[in-house]
């Protein structure tokens, strides 16, 4: 009997995408569906960029160079450096999106059995990569008391072994939204110098800060050995469907060892990179309306959620994610169930259930992810169908004193 691979078995289902047969459900009866389940903004592409790839007169659609077309990596360089971050044209590898960088990274460092170490909750997309690398996720746990801020570096030296090679940051957090601190950066560099691993950084929302500052971990003297740099054009330009992205680092051997599996996957999207370049080119204050605009759904967000009975969701200071927890004892069957059995006034919401974003079995049983990707208006829609699912959900749990005090 034919049999798929134990790796086919094991690779998990997306949190964010295995509702959508609910959701497509819904809607063919008619039932208008907020979709705050997924990171897909709502911002419109920039002009300038769609209309560089409609102009753009090549007569062959040729490959690109394995590392990306030399023209958009220089224009990398330009953008990194607006960011304090200098590199070169030969630090660079343009990847198929942000993901392609995840798995290059884990591919090019790390062998089958070695470990990553990675605070949890984390994008529930770095289990797959580290699956199809074959490689060990060892969680730690940041909580939702502290608004996930970066665990106690004896939490990371407790989960060292000999076979830890890597910790992997989103800064700011997917799916938290916390902001990662220059001192908690710092403690990274100081982990990872220390203990000779390396440090994956996954800086995709790094221009969706609220409160602070970035720092990146490019930024880090004395580790640049140790940095890998994951980045992507997705969320930054709104141009998810553009799969392009980017893999920086100083470490030549480690960029020479990325390059081979660049080459075996040929080369990365032609008219994308296109695109990537004409955002490179946008007005520095490009990013101040988008900002305020984050920030304003964000405001809208939180405090509707704290004004609901039971319901906790820390201020997350940058990305555009927030996670709530709920007066629930099951998220995956909660957010099924508005799918496929609530509606109000002909609508509902679709959130992530926050187990998909913990490698511990039982943790965030009682938490859901949410994305604030759609405009003010909406959102409070959104608010309206949740606040009125948490007061007729059959499942709903009784929150203790303790527990509303320990939220706060």
């Amino acid at each position: 009997m034919l049999e798929i691979s134990k790796r086919g078995h094991e690779m998990p289902a997306s949190p964010i995408r295995k509702l959508v047969p609910y959701a497509e459900a819904a809607k063919k009866k008619g039932i208008k569906v907020y979709h705050l389940n997924i990171g897909q903004p709502d911002i419109e592409t920039p002009q300038q960029c769609l209309d560089a790839v409609k102009n753009c007169n090549v007569k062959v659609l040729e490959y690109s160079h394995s590392a990306g077309n030399e023209s958009y990596r220089k224009k990398l360089v330009s953008y990194y450096a607006k960011n304090n971050i200098e590199v070169t044209t030969n630090d660079i590898i343009v990847t198929t999106g942000g993901s392609e960088a995840i798995l290059f990274g884990f591919m090019a460092c790390l062998d089958a059995g070695d470990e990553v170490i990675i605070p949890e909750p984390f994008y529930a997309n770095y289990n797959g990569f580290a699956i199809q690398a074959d490689v060990v996720v060892k969680p730690i746990r940041s909580s939702i008391e502290s608004g996930f801020a970066l665990p106690p570096i004896e939490d990371f030296e407790k989960a060292i072994t000999p076979k830890t090679k890597a910790i992997v940051v989103c800064n700011p957090n997917n799916p938290t939204g916390y902001l990662y601190s220059a001192a908690e950066m710092e403690t990274l560099k100081e982990i990872v110098v220390k203990h000779d691993l390396f440090l994956f950084a996954d800086e995709a929302y790094r221009e969706f800060c609220y409160q602070g500052t970035h720092t990146s971990a490019m930024h880090l003297k004395g580790a640049e050995q140790h940095v890998v740099l994951m980045d992507t054009i997705s969320k930054r330009y709104s141009a998810c469907g553009g799969r392009i992205g980017a893999f920086v680092t100083k470490n030549k051997e480690v960029l020479n060892a990325a390059m081979k599996f660049a080459q075996a996957r040929l080369s990365p999207p032609f008219y994308a990179q296109v695109l990537g370049e004409a955002a490179v080119d946008l007005p520095d204050n490009y990013f101040d309306t988008t900002k305020a605009e984050y920030k304003l759904r964000r405001d809208t967000l939180v405090k509707r959620l704290n004004e609901m009975n039971g319901v906790f969701c820390p201020n997350p200071g940058g990305a555009f994610y927030a996670m709530a927890r709920l007066p629930i004892n099951d998220s995956d069957v909660f957010c099924q169930w508005l799918l496929e059995k609530f509606s109000y006034n002909n609508e509902t919401v679709m959130l992530a259930p926050a187990t998909g974003f913990y490698s511990t079995p039982g943790l965030g049983k009682n938490e859901v992810r949410l994305a604030y990707v759609l405009n003010v208006d909406a959102i409070n829609k959104a608010m309206d169908c949740l606040e009125k699912a948490l007061e007729e959900y059959p499942g709903r749990t009784q929150v203790t004193t303790s527990a509303l005090t320990a939220a706060i």
